[in-house]
């Protein structure tokens, strides 16, 4: 008979959202451990998962106005408004992994959300502690560094979208003028033109206004986005220069900070309905507007001005030395109060008959988005299909003199972008200034060049090509040197191949690796389908008409994982290894274009977080072009692979789940989904341990269709 404490639990009814920055495994086994814990504790729960393919099973109104309380395990944007009035309980997705019980516990007395989110004290995120951070510092940097990368996923469509409508009018309508270089009024070029220009005004609010929104969700947007406005707009402190893209960081994180802050002011109950759409954004704005206009703003305006005495007390010294400053200065903040001043400097000096100033200023301009453009192109591996993308567009806007083609770049990674870029303009101005190139016109870039406004065109054009090769070799080793320091080890630096690996083990000979099973082969490359089948090879005068029947047995999930990316022991030792032992495996398919760029992708999302998942599991996973279809492969340790799990424990179950980027919608996530969830079962994992071979693992795996 259930005692009657027994029956007030069953009448609890919970909800929880999960989610993870690639969707695909944590938020998942997070959902499938919660309901676990529920049916065990006698709670009702409802679980929305926010993966990849989108929200599932997602909460009504109806579920939240009868729920108790709300579990947040996520370590992604969550949208807590439908949540005002409840109780919120917000962790890293981890958490739900590794202790749902507890959860369940502490979200019945978890403060109430209200509507100034002052409950929650934490970001909009809903990530108390990301996968794979310590806590404190830790945690800090990587709030910090994800607050960022959103921001500028969101400027870069404005950059890319304003700069190539600038360049394209300016290409096909404009001329050079005394003036600078113009397109005549009234034409369809300059239509063209001003709808560039508004996607340059607004890159630098959406970048503030975006990491402001990663920080502390909504209520943070609108002062995020106006502070990030003042910050552009120099003239509100008496500057003749913006902030430019620093300013738009600097207000971006103040806006979040500060919104997180009034988050916490307890209010009473009736005004807590305001607060998100009134009272917060009027108050934070106000703040942040004025604190940037009377404080921020007075110094900006004083570097800008004694910047341009002290650049007009040098116009007698060396000339090397002057164009290599004046290129440091162009190069720094591109937009900025720095970079203007040098600019309208070298532009004021042309009506005196001196263009040898502006002359050295032309040459730096473009070498920032060429330099960036270029490194993009030599060392692929180092960025992301966007980043490349992004690259191609800013090689575009270099040539037309559009210096914030290298924004993005330098608002991701800023320790390792503008230093090169500085290096490479201090290149480009010392070299036009050594060889007395002249401007005749207040632009710069290769396109002043070609219609006729500069003196000494090739020393022009070597001074830019030297000062972008420079910003290119320096950007890419500044960040090979990051990731090192990482203690990641090159993606291509190939795994040793010891005596007896299998035949499906030896890939491309830049990522040799580990297979399925069979015998060793002295050939760097084999084809996928003379090894689909391992245990033909062995006794190939035994039961030889035994393959065809074998053959429906060889693949589970639709067909991602087959005989031949699954391996029953793991030769690695240590996480990296692992890894590139199975990309190495994935690469026998034939379905991975690229190993070494499947690596690197691997290795980036364990940046993000952990993908040891506890229970002696993890699952390595990335979206990349490197693979053209999906392929998951399954690896079992012996020892175990430390995995930097939170309960401690090594990986012995490794599954590796790889996906195009164009797929990240497609029907097989739902089928990974499955296979998250079934790991949670601990008979599935004991037999999975136990199976002797590659057919038995595969009997066991086929039970998740």
């Amino acid at each position: 008979m259930t005692s009657p404490a027994s029956e007030q639990q069953r009448k609890v009814k919970l909800l929880a959202v999960t989610a993870c920055p690639t969707g695909i495994a944590h938020t998942y086994m997070a959902a499938e451990k919660l309901a676990q814990a529920a049916d065990a504790l006698g709670v009702d729960i409802k679980v929305e998962t926010q993966g990849s393919i989108g929200a599932e099973n997602v909460l009504s109104d109806n579920d939240v106005r009868d729920a108790d309380g709300v579990i947040i395990a996520a370590d992604k944007d969550v949208d807590r408004s439908r949540f005002i009035g409840k109780r919120v309980l917000a962790v890293g997705v981890a958490e739900g992994i590794r202790h749902p019980e507890r959860l369940i516990e502490q979200v019945q007395s978890a403060p109430v959300h209200g509507a100034a989110g002052a409950a929650d004290g934490g970001s909009g995120s809903g990530a108390a502690e990301p996968v794979g951070t310590g806590g404190g510092a830790g945690r800090e940097r990587s709030v910090a560094y994800k607050a960022l990368m959103n921001g500028v996923s969101y400027m870069i469509p404005f950059v890319v979208v304003g700069g190539l409508l600038i360049a394209i009018s300016l290409a096909l309508g404009g001329h050079a003028t005394p003036e600078g270089y113009a397109i005549p009024e009234g034409s369809f070029w300059e239509s063209v033109f001003k709808i560039g220009e508004i996607g340059f005004q607004l890159m630098v609010p959406i970048l503030s206004g975006y990491i402001a929104y990663a920080i502390a969700d909504r209520p943070a947007l609108v002062p995020g986005m106006i502070g990030g406005w003042i910050a552009n707009t120099g003239a509100l402190y008496d500057s003749e220069a913006g902030a430019g893209f620093i300013g738009a960081i600097v207000t971006g994180f103040l806006a979040g900070y500060l919104v997180l802050w009034i988050k916490k002011v307890k209010v009473p109950k009736f005004a807590q309905p305001i607060m998100p759409i009134i009272v917060i954004p009027i108050v934070a704005t106000s703040a942040l507007g004025l604190f940037f206009i009377y404080v921020i703003g007075k110094p900006i305006a004083w570097v800008f001005e004694h910047l341009t005495g002290w650049l007009s007390g040098m116009t007698g010294t060396s000339a090397i030395l002057l164009g290599a400053i004046l290129g440091l200065m162009i190069a720094f903040d591109m937009g900025g109060p720095v970079n203007k001043t040098a600019f309208l400097f070298g532009a004021g000096l042309i009506a005196t008959g001196n263009q040898t100033v502006m002359g050295m200023c032309a040459a730096a301009i473009p070498v920032m988005p060429l330099g960036q453009g270029l490194a993009t192109l030599i060392r692929r591996k180092l960025y992301s299909e966007q980043e490349r993308e992004t690259g191609m567009a800013a090689l575009f806007m270099g040539f037309f003199g559009i210096s914030e083609g290298a924004i993005p770049f330098a608002a991701a990674r800023p320790a390792q972008v503008i230093p090169a870029n500085m290096l490479g303009g201090a290149v480009a101005g010392a070299l036009a200034g050594l060889a007395g190139v002249k401007d005749a016109v207040p632009h710069g870039g290769p396109i002043v060049a070609v219609l006729g406004a500069v003196g000494g065109v090739p020393m022009f054009f070597l001074a830019i090509a030297a000062g972008t090769v420079v910003t290119a070799i320096t950007t890419n080793a500044l960040i090979s040197i990051k990731e090192r320091g990482a203690g990641r080890a090159p993606a291509m630096s190939p795994v040793p191949v010891p005596a007896g690996v299998p035949v499906a083990a030896m890939a491309e000979p830049v990522l040799a690796g580990v297979g399925a099973g069979g015998a060793r082969t002295p050939s760097p490359a084999v084809p996928a389908a003379p090894v689909a089948v391992p245990a033909a090879e062995a006794e190939p005068d035994n039961e030889t008409e035994a393959e065809p029947e074998a053959a429906p047995e060889a693949e589970v999930l639709s067909g991602y994982l087959t005989g031949q990316t699954v391996k029953v022991r793991l030769d690695a030792h240590e996480k990296d290894a692992a890894i590139r032992e199975l990309a190495a495996m994935l690469a026998t398919t034939g379905r991975v274009a690229d190993p070494e760029e499947l690596v690197r992708a691997a290795f980036a999302r364990e940046e993000q977080g952990t993908t040891g998942l506890g229970e002696e599991i993890a699952i390595p996973h990335a979206k990349t072009d490197a693979v053209t279809a999906p392929v998951v492969g399954f690896a079992r340790s012996t020892e175990g692979v430390e995995w930097g799990s939170l309960d401690g424990t090594k990986a012995r179950l490794i599954f590796m789940i790889t996906v195009p980027e164009a797929a990240a919608g497609d029907e097989h996530l739902r089928i990974l989904a499955m296979l998250s969830r079934k790991l949670m079962d601990a008979d599935f994992r004991e037999r999975l341990m136990d199976a002797p071979d590659e057919p038995a693992v595969m009997r066991v795996l086929a039970e998740i269709q």
